[in-house]
């Protein structure tokens, strides 16, 4: 019955495997999801989502396959099919006390219990608001609408009230986690978690359970263990392009920042401007007057540095392969001389360029650098960031 879900997932985009469908069967199966819609969302999100990415894609393709599927008037089901006994006693669990439930007992078991819901809804005429017994509004009742029951399902209403029945595929909260769409702050750290080699260093002020437990049985009482937390152990060098051209990336850049700072704890950054050449800086206001030269740089940061470059790589062709060529300065050396020693130092580098990855053909001096970066210059998509943390891993 959930093979047209399969093949909706599968033509809206997200690559589920026939592996991870018949895993969601297997939940569905051991009984994880058998009386509750949320869960069944969530069940078969976790089973059939690998990556964020398609998260958004699934919550489209969950809605267009079971779209209706929070709107069915209790009426309508047990008009619809004979539902089984421990069906009700889910529900009798759930929503009864245990003086209902005795009395329900008393009344002949749950076959009265069904004879006494189908009674209940021929005895309700027209619109009933408040109270607790009757399908209706504002009440305390289990199905409804513009009442107030926490584990309540929303009939004919067309909002939540109290957030606590809001359809969770219909939010959408993932809907900017997408390959192609403008990146934010969240979804740069989403790329940039692929970059990652755990290291334990520090204090040791995190609770080592499988220590404490080995501990405990060794020594017979309880001995609590320790250990440092666990941090990211990467190193991360970013050289910012700042200026001209760039100026319509600044928003963009400030995010990848950011994201960035917040990533990695061993993160360094210069900035320049158009290319490298001698001279890097790490405030703008003090461009002239405070740079470093890019020799110390190249001697300070050791080889295990990942080196990133950021810029759209759009200039004179002469900035890049000749001495004299900057705009703002004499270079007794040429951009490409710098940007050669830097791809030498540092063997794990790459290039991030805002520019739109179609446009690239366009504009000789990124053709120029994609020769120092061979296979190493992606745009800044989520996709693009997303490739050149899996080129820094190599």
């Amino acid at each position: 019955m959930f093979l047209p879900f399969f093949e909706t997932l599968r033509k809206g985009g997200v690559p589920v495997s026939l592996r991870e469908y018949l895993s969601f069967l297997e939940g569905m199966k051991a009984g994880l999801a058998t009386y509750d819609i949320e869960a069944f969302y969530y069940l078969a999100r976790t089973s059939m989502v690998k990556d964020e990415r398609n998260i958004d894609k699934f919550d489209r393709a969950f809605a267009t396959a079971f779209e209706g599927l929070d709107q069915i008037s209790f009426e309508q089901v047990i008009e619809a099919v004979d539902i089984p006994a421990d069906w009700l006693e889910k529900m009798a669990e759930k929503h009864l006390s245990e003086e209902e439930k005795a009395e329900i007992q008393a009344l002949g078991g749950f076959d009265k219990l069904m004879e006494t819901l189908k009674e209940r809804l021929k005895e309700q005429e027209g619109r009933h608001q408040g109270g607790n017994k009757w399908i209706g509004t504002a009440g305390t009742s289990p199905f409804g609408a513009y009442g107030y029951n926490p584990e309540g399902m929303r009939i004919g209403q067309k909002e939540s009230r109290h957030q606590r029945a809001v359809k969770v595929w219909d939010k959408r909260e993932f809907k900017d986690l997408d390959d192609t769409v403008e990146l934010g702050t969240r979804n740069i750290k989403v790329a940039l978690k692929r970059l990652r080699r755990w290291a334990r260093d520090g204090a040791a002020d995190e609770l080592d359970l499988d220590g404490t437990i080995r501990a405990t049985a060794e020594h017979g009482y309880l001995d609590v263990k320790t250990r440092p937390e666990r941090r990211n152990a990467v190193k991360v060098l970013l050289f910012f392009d700042v200026g001209g051209s760039m100026d319509p990336h600044i928003r963009v850049l400030e995010e990848l920042f950011s994201a960035a700072r917040a990533e990695f704890k061993h993160l360094e950054h210069f900035y320049f401007h158009n290319c490298l050449y001698e001279g890097v800086w790490r405030d703008n206001r003090r461009r002239w007057d405070a740079q470093t030269p890019t020799w110390d740089v190249l001697r300070t940061y050791g080889s295990d540095y990942k080196c990133i470059f950021v810029g759209d790589a759009s200039m004179s062709p002469y900035e890049v392969a000749y001495p004299g060529g900057a705009n703002e300065h004499w270079n007794a050396e040429a951009g490409s001389t710098w940007l050669q020693r830097a791809c030498d130092q540092w063997p794990d580098h790459l290039w991030i360029n805002p520019v739109p990855e179609k446009y690239w053909s366009y504009t000789q001096s990124i053709a120029m650098i994609q020769e120092i970066f061979p296979d190493r210059m992606v745009p800044m998509t989520l996709d693009g960031i997303a490739r050149g943390m899996k080129a820094l891993t190599r």
